[in-house]
């Protein structure tokens, strides 16, 4: 060989001879890439898995990798219960989401106030000798100790807010126990109304304790279409409280000679015009008939002259006729003395006979 002939060696191979460790064999031709491709391979396995779609095409093992399965729907269970989480959750019930106001919790703590006196309402001392309790420890009705007893019985264990607002305010139902129970009777009025401040009287609303409409018992604002329940003599009707005509009902609410007249929420009971046997309304107009002495004119009880008629009604001699309302009077006139049968003229005392018209009526008291 010549001096100038050097063995050709890889491009990666180490200075100072020797063949290189990462030095790649020799392939016949046809078969280029098929060693890396095996290398792939083996890589792959070495790592955990035997396909991943990160390789590139040429890198992949021949035949190694199976088709990818086509995508499937979703079974339906698994779709429900998807559907299921990506819903929002429900709403929590009105009565756990509305927190209870203090008005509320003041009128529950009355009721059962008002409960607790009605179950100790026929006790006592309980030592046997009533007589001597009442005497010695004034009545029990209006004892402490029963006081006590209500009071006791009115939270729950675990009522947090009825304990704290029985905490806050026993000294007021201490003082409307002993002092003020005579003057205000009605608990919830004096406590919750007058008191605490924390509800209205019935018949208002809001927090400014508004008054309802008239035909309101509770409300919620200023109409008609606002009541909770209507007051006496209203009902509701179209979403409103209307008035109840009681004028209208098939047995009148008045006597017979008194006409019924209707006002909101009740009604008037008014005396018929003294003309009138019954009557529908205020007048002589409105008479169902005319008492003796009357008769319809012009839709009116007028007066009956009886004086005036063709028939003489006074029939003795020189009697006058006066009309009365309703009637008529017979009279002798001034002068005459009244007999049995005739008005006889009268003789003064000097024997002149008195001279008086008989056409002029007495004076008022003689009719």
């Amino acid at each position: 060989m010549g001096t100038g002939w050097l063995p050709r060696t890889n491009s990666g191979a180490r200075a100072g001879g020797g063949r290189d460790p990462a030095r790649r064999r020799q392939v016949a031709p046809g078969t280029a890439g098929t060693a890396e491709r095996w290398a792939a391979a083996e890589a792959e396995r070495s790592a955990g898995f035997r396909c991943t779609s990160a390789l590139p095409a040429r890198l992949r093992p021949a035949q190694r990798c199976p088709p990818r399965p086509a995508m499937r729907p979703p079974a339906p269970s698994a779709l429900g219960l998807l559907l299921l989480l990506l819903l929002p959750p429900p709403p929590p019930p009105a009565e756990a989401a509305k927190k209870a106001t203090p008005c509320k919790r003041c009128r529950e703590l009355v009721r059962k106030f008002n409960q607790g006196m009605v179950d100790t309402a026929k006790k006592n001392f309980g030592g046997g000798n009533t007589a001597w309790e009442e005497k010695s420890l004034s009545k029990y009705e209006f004892s402490e100790v029963r006081l006590l007893e209500i009071t006791e019985s009115l939270c729950g264990s675990s009522d947090f807010e009825c304990h704290s607002l029985l905490e806050e305010h026993e000294e007021h139902l201490e003082a409307w126990w002993l002092q003020l129970k005579k003057e205000y009777p009605d608990l919830f009025e004096w406590f919750c109304v007058k008191t605490l401040k924390v509800c209205c009287s019935p018949g208002t609303y809001g927090p400014d304790c508004l008054a309802c409409d008239e035909s309101c018992k509770t409300c919620t604002g200023p109409t008609s279409r606002d009541c909770g329940q209507c007051a006496v003599g209203w009902l509701q009707e179209d979403g409103a409280c209307v008035d109840v005509d009681e004028c209208a009902a098939e047995t009148p609410p008045c006597s017979d000679q008194q006409y019924c007249e209707n006002v909101n929420g009740s009604f008037m009971c008014e005396e018929c015009d003294s003309t009138c046997v019954g009557c529908t309304g205020k007048g002589p107009g409105h008479c169902k008939e005319c008492i003796p002495g009357y008769t319809k004119e012009s839709g009116q009880c007028a007066d009956i002259d009886e004086c005036a008629g063709a028939e003489k009604v006074c029939t003795r001699q020189d009697e006058n006729c006066y009309n009365t309302p309703g009637s008529y009077v017979c009279v002798c006139p001034e002068g005459f003395e009244d007999t049995e049968d005739a008005c006889v003229r009268t003789q003064t005392p000097g024997g002149q006979v008195t001279e008086e018209d008989p056409t002029q009526p007495p004076p008022h008291e003689d009719l």
